[in-house]
C-alpha cells in the first residue's frame, strides 16, 4: 500500500502533542511524508500550517476539519479517543488505507469491531506503542508462566494527572500478558477496583491468584509500569519508565512502516518486532 518512492501518511489530531511528535518524526525521515491531518472542527487551529505548530517550520499540510481529507495516504495513525479512532477505522477500511492506532480506553465491543475491520485492511492496534512496553509484555507473560503456585502479581502504574481512563491501557495488557502466561482470563482474576457494587470499600486478603492493579496519578509524569511478582522471602519486579512520549511517536512510525506493506491483517506490536 506504500508508493514507489515514500509512505504517506494521515495524521487525525494533528495539532495535538502526539500529532505534533510525530509530524516531527515524518519530517525527520526521508523515506515518510505527511499527506494530510486533522483535528476536531471546533478546534481553534483549524487552517493552521501542521509543521509549523509542530515547531519545524511550514509544510504546507494545513490542519483540516474534514476527516475526508485524510484520505488517500497510504496509513492513517491514530492516537486520538476511543469513538473517533473507531470512526477513522471504519474511513481507513472503506479507503483500503492501512492503519496504526494507539488510542487507549476501547472497551470490548470497539476492540471486537477493530479486529474485524483487520479483516480488510492491515491494522495495527496497541495500547502501548513503545518497543520497551512490547518487550515487557513478553517479558511478564513468561514470567508469570512460571512462577504461578505461591506468587502473588500486583500491577503499578502511575501516569500524569491529566490522564483519563484507569487502569491504563498498557496496565490492562500488561495484566492480559499475566494472565494468558497462567492460561487463565484476566477478567476472571482481576482486581482492579476494591469496592463493592454499592460502593462500600472492600478489605480483606487478596484471592489466591488474583492479578492487582494500583494507580498512581500526578504531576507531568509520562508513564510508568511494573509488574512484581511477590513470592515467599523474594520477589521479581519487572518495570518500565517512560520520560518523554517521543518514544510512543517512534514506535507508531516504526508500526505505519510495518502496517503500509502488511497483508490484510489485525496485528500488534509483537508482530511489528517481528516484522
Amino acid at each position: 500500500m506504500s508508493t514507489a518512492d515514500s509512505i504517506k501518511l494521515s495524521i487525525p489530531g494533528g495539532s495535538g502533542r502526539m500529532g505534533n511528535m510525530l509530524i516531527r518524526e515524518i519530517a525527520a525521515a526521508s523515506d515518510l511524508v505527511l499527506h494530510a491531518t486533522s483535528d476536531r472542527p471546533e478546534s481553534p487551529l483549524i487552517g493552521k500550517d501542521s509543521g509549523e505548530l509542530a515547531g519545524i517550520g511550514a509544510n504546507g499540510v494545513m490542519i483540516n476539519s474534514d476527516p475526508a481529507a485524510l484520505v488517500g495516504g497510504d496509513v492513517m495513525v491514530d492516537f486520538t479517543s476511543p469513538a473517533v479512532s473507531l470512526a477513522h477505522a471504519e474511513l481507513a477500511m472503506q479507503n483500503n488505507m492501512a492503519m496504526v492506532i494507539g488510542t487507549t480506553g476501547l472497551d470490548a465491543s470497539q476492540e471486537a469491531r477493530l479486529a474485524e475491520i483487520g479483516t480488510k485492511i492491515p491494522l495495527v492496534y496497541c495500547a502501548n506503542t513503545s518497543v520497551g512496553v512490547t518487550l515487557l509484555r513478553a517479558l511478564v507473560e513468561q514470567v508469570a508462566a512460571q512462577l504461578v503456585e505461591g506468587w502473588d502479581i500486583e500491577i503499578l502504574e502511575t501516569h500524569h494527572h491529566h490522564k483519563v481512563d484507569s487502569p491504563s491501557g498498557t496496565a490492562l495488557a500488561l495484566g492480559k500478558a499475566a494472565a494468558k502466561g497462567r492460561g487463565v482470563a484476566l477478567e476472571d482474576v482481576s482486581d482492579i477496583v476494591r469496592d463493592d457494587q454499592a460502593g462500600a470499600s472492600r478489605v480483606g486478603a487478596r484471592k489466591a491468584g488474583d492479578i492487582g492493579f494500583a494507580v498512581m496519578r500526578g504531576g507531568d509524569v509520562t508513564g510508568e509500569h511494573s509488574v512484581t511478582f511477590f513470592g515467599a522471602s523474594e520477589r521479581i519486579a519487572l518495570t518500565h519508565m517512560a520520560t518523554d512520549r517521543v518514544v510512543f511517536a517512534k514506535g507508531a512510525i516504526r508500526a505505519a512502516r510495518f502496517a503500509a506493506t502488511a497483508d490484510t491483517g489485525f496485528y500488534n506490536m509483537e508482530d511489528v518486532l517481528r516484522g
